[in-house]
């Protein structure tokens, strides 16, 4: 007898259906029955499920004489289960890699409860993936199990049968089915989840919700959404069976208002002359089923209210009406900011009849975010060698506390920011700044940059404007007319800079001030960081931190950390930082030693900390090889990248270190030992050679003493690069021994490919 049996009801999901089941057979945990229900499903259904069925024991096909609808598709199935648990799953949904294992792990924890909660995320058509925003109510602390009057908060979830686990032999015994109908997990769930004497759950997704932009039940026009207030009928049936459940009542209520409120305040779901006909049985329900303490929170009261007491024009009247105030209220906001920014403009053009402030600079970074890169660094120096000059950071609220105390916050588009940008004597940002911004005599501007580039940038984008972050390659020009100063880490980086930002700079070819760092700390601060990101003393850690994909607009994909973790064993930590143009986390799921710092403020902390780096395409790979620890790429599309983006050169002939391309090959190096061996070693020092010149911790001062003390024969000697020390790493665990789960595999294969 399996473990779980998946039941998978499909009708019209032909494009779908084949990722939903390959998401369970490809599930690590294999102790599975899959029963694949074809609801007489007008296309490919039927003939997809019988493919899989042929080609896998595990896979039952079952196949319905006429359509039934979604509820009794799913009763089919469940009528043919021989697992411990069932789990249901939409044709059009996904399993989330590694999912099974962790509900079963999560199962046996707690003591094989009625019911497991898991947690989803939303995956929309356009490729984003959202995380269900009440994922805090399936937090882990607490008694492993417990009954719902435990935990009330479960109720407000979405009451859907695909993100729980049920154990079959509980529903057996409570006669549990799905009615006919449209939304009939409302009458499962609930009564499942009251009912339940033990529920457990899981802080984890589980399932990929997908989010069809056409097709789907929920977002097509119908009359079907009329079954809404029916299915809350039997749940309120349910209730009065079971007498000793009636506390749930008002709860319950208020549920099934808000319900029914929501889907006739979706323009378009209902057809042309249903509206009357939905509102007057949700006003039916409503009388019907009210309850003392049934009162809800007073933002929707008067709207429950209407649907109770009044007609459907005088609820289509109110709901008009409060739109048109919205409306109201939208408009003036757009006209005030457009007077705002009138305004704005001629508090620049007055400031700038002012005279210059020679002892202020302004700085900023990352499109004003937080304290970081080379300006930060720069901004630290110069409060040191030049106290005189007032120093200002220009973020918004959520990025103060990066900011030093000395150091005055600016906020951005405000009189205060563009008095400032009007007579500060020097400007200095890595990105750029408002392109209102016209550079005045006597100014300067400092544009330090924020990577050494790999894949092209600004001029020769031109051609490729697929990948093309701007159109307006004129204003960036212009934009680069006002600089002074471009400041480069290295030779390959001057070249890049010179012919796809031609203009009349100067070029600094000092290093990057923000690896200073690398080789002022010492072996404290680098324990004292790891301490602070939470990594287990003695293990190796290892930072994850991929690029984007111009080619792509969802999250590239990534490992499956449990996985990578499970097969390197303890003695390894993953620091995962998602690249901010996709958000984090990149480990959705929790996991002892995965610490997602995707929202950590230094990343040259973060590089301090760690033992080794595994990028694919990021410009930080140049950063990291300062500090002389293992690199690893780890990327599968270079084709692709090189074909959408285009590069400066062949990352794969002069690699940092090893190259692995799958999953599996990147475990190996590790395991192994490859990474750090002498291969790896002789590879990062060619790398070193041609890309860290300069940064040898004294790039800071340079800039500092060149551009605003005026001192350019004073300037710090390079330090040749056999003399620097940079900071240390962290004692780490043992070697790894080689892998036992497989063989040795050619290392100079897996870099030179």
């Amino acid at each position: 007898m399996p473990r779980f049996s998946v039941i998978v009801p499909a009708y019209k999901v032909q494009a779908y259906l084949q990722e939903s089941l390959d998401s369970v057979l490809t599930q690590s945990y294999t102790d599975l029955e899959l029963i694949a229900v074809d609801d007489c499903s007008p296309d490919a259904c039927g003939s997809i499920i019988d493919g899989y069925a042929s080609r896998d024991p595990r896979v039952t096909a079952v196949h319905l004489p006429h359509n039934t609808g979604p509820g009794p598709a799913r009763n089919a199935g469940a009528a043919r289960a021989t697992g411990d648990y069932l789990i249901f799953l939409d044709g059009d949904d996904t399993l989330a890699p590694g999912g099974l294992q962790a509900i079963a792990d999560r199962l046996k924890a707690t003591g094989s409860p009625d019911v497991l909660v898991y947690d989803y995320a939303r995956t929309y058509w356009s490729g984003e993936t959202v995380r269900n925003q009440l994922a805090d109510r399936l937090s882990e602390e607490g008694p492993a199990s417990f009954r719902i009057a435990d935990r009330p908060a479960l109720l407000g979830l979405l009451a859907v049968a695909w993100n729980k686990a049920y154990r079959r032999e509980f529903t057996e015994r409570s006669g549990f089915t799905f009615p006919p109908g449209h939304y009939p997990d409302i009458p499962w769930s609930y009564p499942a989840l009251l009912t339940a004497g033990s529920i457990a759950v899981l802080d984890r997704v589980c399932v990929h919700y997908r989010q069809r932009r056409t097709g789907s039940m929920l977002t097509t026009p119908g009359r079907r959404h009329l079954d809404l207030s029916g299915q809350y009928d039997r749940l309120f049936a349910f209730l009065g069976e079971h007498p000793q459940l009636d506390r749930w009542r008002p709860l319950l209520y208020r549920r099934m208002a808000d319900h029914h409120s929501r889907l006739l305040a979706i323009p378009g779901r209902l057809p042309r002359g249903s509206r009357a006909e939905f509102f007057r049985e949700a006003r039916a329900r409503l009388r019907r089923h009210r309850v003392r303490g049934a009162a809800p929170a007073p933002a929707v009261r008067a709207r429950h209210a209407l649907m109770r007491l009044g007609t459907p024009r005088t609820y289509g009247a109110v709901a008009g009406l409060y739109r048109a105030v919205l409306r109201g209220r939208a408009r003036a906001r757009a006209a005030w900011a457009a007077v705002r920014s009138g305004l704005m403009l001629l508090h620049y053009r007055l400031q700038r009849r002012l005279p210059l402030r020679p002892d202020l600079a302004v700085f900023s970074a990352y499109w004003h975010g937080g304290y970081a890169c080379n300006p930060a660094a720069i901004e630290e120096k110069l409060r040191e060698l030049a106290p005189r000059i007032r120093t200002a950071w220009i973020c918004g609220p959520a990025h103060d506390a990066t900011v030093p105390a000395a150091t005055a916050r600016l906020r951005p588009d405000t009189f205060a920011y563009w008095t400032a940008l009007a007579r500060a004597r020097y400007l200095v940002t890595n990105v750029n700044f408002d392109r209102g911004l016209r550079k005045r005599p006597g100014q300067v501007l400092l544009q330090t940059q924020h990577g050494t580039p790999l894949k092209r940038v600004g001029l020769d984008l031109l051609d490729r404007p697929a990948a093309t972050p701007t159109a307006d390659f004129a204003g960036l020009l212009r934009g680069a007319d006002q600089w002074d100063y471009l400041l480069s880490a290295n030779r390959h980086s001057t070249l890049v800079w010179e012919k796809a930002l031609p203009a009349r700079y100067t070029t600094l070819e000092y290093g990057y001030p923000r690896n200073d760092v690398f080789h002022r700390a010492g072996a404290a601060e680098v324990l004292e960081i790891r301490e602070r990101l939470g990594i287990p003393a003695g293990t190796t850690a290892i930072l994850y931190a991929p690029t984007h994909r111009d080619y792509r607009r969802s999250r590239p994909d990534q490992p499956d950390f449990e996985k990578v973790l499970r097969d390197l064993g303890p003695r390894f930590t993953i620091l995962a930082r998602a690249h901010h143009t996709y958000g984090g986390p990149l480990g959705a799921e929790p996991h002892p030693r995965l610490v997602d710092v995707s929202d950590h403020p230094s990343v040259e902390e973060l590089c301090l900390a760690s033992d080794a780096l595994v990028t694919d395409y990021s410009s930080l790979m140049f950063d990291y090889a300062v500090l002389d620890r293992p690199i690893v790429i780890h990327a599968d599309d270079w084709e692709a990248y090189e074909a959408a983006r285009g590069t400066y050169f062949d990352l794969r002939s002069c690699p940092p270190g090893a190259i692995a391309k799958t999953e599996d090959e990147l475990v190996d190096i590790f395991a192994t030992g490859h990474w750090q061996g002498s291969r790896s070693a002789q590879l990062r020092a060619a790398f070193r050679a041609r890309f860290c010149t300069y940064d040898d911790g004294h790039a800071a001062e340079r800039v500092v003493r060149r551009v605003f003390l005026d001192q350019p024969a004073g300037l710090p000697a390079f330090v040749p690069p056999e003399e620097r020390r940079p900071a240390p790493a962290a004692p780490a665990a043992s070697v790894t021994a080689p892998s036992q789960r497989r063989g040795p595999r050619d290392f100079d294969r897996l870099t030179l490919d």
